[in-house]
């Protein structure tokens, strides 16, 4: 009888084999039923990033490995381990996410969420590197215009900062916001991206809200590619969507304002 024979016989043999213990907990991060964490590089410093089979489930800033494992636990209460690095195909993506021309192809893991969190998160994925929308715009554009402030809630509540880009919503005046990491993080995130975070600031202490055109009598947020485009000659500002409205100006159709009102 060949070896190949021999290993079936005696395989046949033992009616079950038990998986090396080893094989378990690879099972289990594939499946999402565990975690692995790394420590990360990202523009502003740092963080700790857990994944697992589904995708990325967590971003956090944390002093020590203990007490990112300890604010894991709390919140998903899934096992979880140490890795020197992500996995190689997880790190390249990583790697690419802080490039100024990519767009987000990481995977997430959103498990747990409720459909409104879920629909929160996944609009703020739709909003352009380098661009901002206000609260506002969320609520309205997911079908719950007056939940403004749960908006609020479910971006401050996001496992996943950076990757999901809450740091691109602000307040409805025009003011940058609060954000997960704190308001300097929030500036320095939004600097990598090109956003002009004290021009922004200034706008709106004077309550500017909108860039519109004089020659496409178009009004936009200020940091819509389409605003950027404008060049001083021909810019206008206004205070309100009403008040473009009034002057005879419509609605960009990429950045949608009037959705803000």
């Amino acid at each position: 009888m060949n070896d190949a024979r021999f290993l079936v016989h005696q395989l046949r043999g033992l009616g079950r084999v038990e998986a090396p213990a080893s094989v378990l907990p690879s099972v289990l991060e594939r499946t999402g039923h565990r975690d692995a964490y790394s420590w990360c590089d990202s523009p502003i410093g740092p963080v700790y990033v857990a994944y697992n089979g589904l995708g990325i489930s967590a971003v956090l800033t944390a002093a020590s490995a203990e007490e990112f494992e300890s604010a894991f636990q709390r919140r998903f209460n899934r096992p979880l381990r140490y890795a020197e690095s992500l996995p190689e195909p997880l790190a390249l993506l990583w790697q690419q996410q802080w490039q100024p021309s990519s767009r987000s192809d990481l995977p997430v893991d959103l498990r747990g969420l409720k459909d409104f969190e879920r629909d929160v998160l996944q609009k703020a994925q739709e909003i352009p590197r380098g661009e901002m929308r206000p609260y506002a715009w969320v609520a309205r554009e997911i079908g719950h215009p007056k939940a403004v402030r749960a908006v609020g809630t479910a971006l401050g509540h996001n496992p996943i900062p950076l990757l999901i880009p809450c740091h691109r919503v602000g307040k409805s005046d025009g003011h940058i916001g609060n954000y997960a990491f704190g308001p300097a993080a929030k500036q320095m995130v939004l600097d990598s991206e090109g956003v002009d975070v004290a021009g922004l600031e200034k706008l709106a202490r004077r309550g500017m809200r909108y860039y519109g055109s004089d020659t496409t009598h178009i009004y936009c947020f200020p940091t819509c590619r389409n605003a950027r485009r404008i060049t001083d000659r021909h810019r206008v500002i206004f205070r309100s969507d009403a008040e473009a409205a009034r002057s005879g100006y419509r609605p960009c159709k990429v950045c949608r304002p009037a959705l803000a009102a």
